[in-house]
């Protein structure tokens, strides 16, 4: 009995001193540079966002944090690289529910949004609806009203399958029962090119590409795929607002580290975000790029999390999303 006493004190001790080990590092964390992930090339959304937002991380932990960027495959290549890495919180990366869940099913993998751990929302940048200058569709209710009244003929063009671009239109088309002819493009540059000669009816596209188009009075936009209007574009009405279903079609930008990391730890990174994304310039530089700067809470962007799953999931149970 006095053995499996010991063992039992022993066992004790042991768990303590490890659980107090973990204790120790959270409360000194970090005590070195951290690697932020960008699954994609330089120059993009997802990298100038990475790197304004490493930048007030940076002064908050008082450690460098590194862009690495690492494109390939939608977003997987570089997800995948965190998974391989500690789960100590000093690699992490920038992603989106599309990258972890639609990227991976047009692959044929399995979702990787259950390997990560949502920290913080970082930025949104919207999603609208254009048109050419000399459209004969004046607003959303005259397209769509078009669409509906012949199925499979209005013509709407998005970035490449799977994108977010993609997915609005899908979700679109199911929630207000239309059908349009959707012509995928490889990148938003290209099906710009096309809107902007007439050569498609409408293009469903980030603010933040079309923006310069509109200002310069070659696009019009109908409508914003989201809850709130663009700052941007005070007087272009959102879904709801033209009597469609609201959902929030912007691409949201997060920032996820390992399923497994420490909450203390995840903690941290999410008070630096926030610290981050409080710093007036950078805000600033976000609204230059047409983004909302959208810090949250670990739970929050879980719940959000769960929402984009209701909405893009369900188009993958109907057979609407699959692999390429």
């Amino acid at each position: 009995m006095a053995h499996r006493r010991t063992v039992l004190l022993g066992g004790l001790a042991a768990t303590t001193a490890l659980a107090t080990g973990f204790g120790a590092r959270a409360q000194s964390f970090p005590t070195k540079p951290l690697r932020f992930i960008v699954p994609f090339a330089a120059g993009g959304n997802a990298d100038v966002t990475a790197r304004l937002a490493g930048e007030g991380m940076s002064r908050k932990l008082g450690q460098p944090v590194l862009i690495d960027n690492r494109p390939g495959a939608g977003g997987v290549v570089g997800q995948e690289l965190v998974l391989q890495a500690p789960a100590d919180g000093y690699t992490m990366v920038i992603a989106a529910f599309g990258t972890l869940f639609v990227s991976p099913l047009m692959a044929g993998k399995p979702s990787m949004v259950p390997s990560f751990a949502p920290v913080s929302m970082l930025s949104t940048v919207p999603m609208i609806v254009v048109v050419p200058a000399n459209s004969r569709f004046k607003d959303w209710q005259s397209l769509l009203a078009a669409a509906k009244a012949k199925p499979g003929t209005i013509s709407m063009g998005h970035a490449g399958n799977g994108t977010p671009n993609h997915t609005d239109i899908l979700r679109i088309q199911e929630n207000e029962k239309v059908s349009f002819a959707i012509v995928p493009y490889r990148g938003s540059g290209v099906g710009l090119n096309d809107a902007l000669a007439g050569q498609i009816d409408s293009y469903c596209d980030q603010l933040s590409s079309s923006l310069p188009h509109i200002k310069s009075g070659k696009l019009r936009a109908l409508v914003v795929v989201g809850e709130k209007r663009a700052p941007e574009l005070p007087d272009v009405p959102t879904l709801a607002e033209t009597g469609c279903t609201a959902f929030d079609g912007g691409t949201t930008l997060g920032l996820f580290v390992r399923h497994d990391t420490p909450p203390a730890i995840i903690a941290t990174l999410n008070a630096a975000v926030a610290a981050a994304l409080d710093d007036a310039a950078i805000k600033q530089k976000f609204a230059e790029l047409g983004a909302t700067v959208r810090p949250s809470t670990p739970e929050a962007f879980a719940a959000f999390l769960k929402t984009e799953d209701a909405g893009i999931g369900d188009l993958a149970k109907k057979g609407l999303l699959k692999p390429e």
